[in-house]
């Protein structure tokens, strides 16, 4: 059988190296730009899960560093917070009064995955990162079926999160109505903002190595 070819990741043509402990800068590096984007956020009253940058930073993630990287990067990153480090979004006790919180003061939440409301998203961060990675090792983060990678991880993102969501409020159709159709438009432009960016980066490395 032949092996799948697999292209280089847009990471390793940006800084050119090999090693553990590159990779492993990587994938700690990207775990806290995820834990910055989660800071970034848009709080709407009439539901607990927040708007947040976590998943535009989740696909430039997984597209940037490939599959397993990617997806160590946001295993790490569950880890982070379920060990106590605030890298999750911040509560609504810690953005009282505040419409948009914009990453400073931090104002993360450091608690298990398995007790927030949102822990059903941030497991599916992981495969969500993995699957863009696997995807953009095939060359698709380079024109547009990009928007498919991209769609692909936002279901593998809902369908953990909205189980989640609803075993923790005793609903699944609140769940759809609190943790879904509020973010539809504003993960679509994150979506759009991915997609953009990832050919938009490999166009301006192919340019800097011509």
């Amino acid at each position: 059988m032949q092996a799948t070819h697999r292209a280089p990741t847009l990471i390793d043509v940006a800084i050119p190296g090999k090693g553990i402990l590159r990779d492993v800068a990587l994938v700690v590096g990207f775990s806290l730009l995820v834990a910055v984007f989660a800071q970034i956020v848009i709080r709407l009253p009439f539901t607990p899960v927040p708007i947040t940058g976590q998943t535009l930073a989740v696909l430039l993630t997984g597209g940037a560093l490939g599959a397993w990287r990617g997806a160590a990067s946001l295993g790490l990153y569950a880890i982070w917070g379920s060990i106590g480090i605030p890298v999750f979004a911040p509560g609504a006790e810690a953005v009282e009064g505040e419409l948009v919180h914009f990453i400073f003061p931090w104002a993360g939440t450091g608690d298990p995955v398995w007790s927030l409301a949102s822990g059903g998203y941030i497991v599916g961060f992981i495969a969500a990162a993995y699957v863009v990675g696997r995807l953009s090792e095939r060359g698709w983060d380079r024109g547009w079926y990009v928007t498919v990678a991209m769609l692909i991880a936002n279901v593998l993102i809902y369908v953990p999160g909205l189980l989640w969501l609803g075993y923790k409020i005793g609903s699944f159709d609140n769940a759809l109505v609190f943790g879904l159709y509020p973010f539809i438009a504003g993960d679509l432009i994150k979506l759009y903002i991915a997609a953009i960016a990832l050919p938009g980066a490999w166009a301006l490395v192919g340019r800097r190595r011509s």
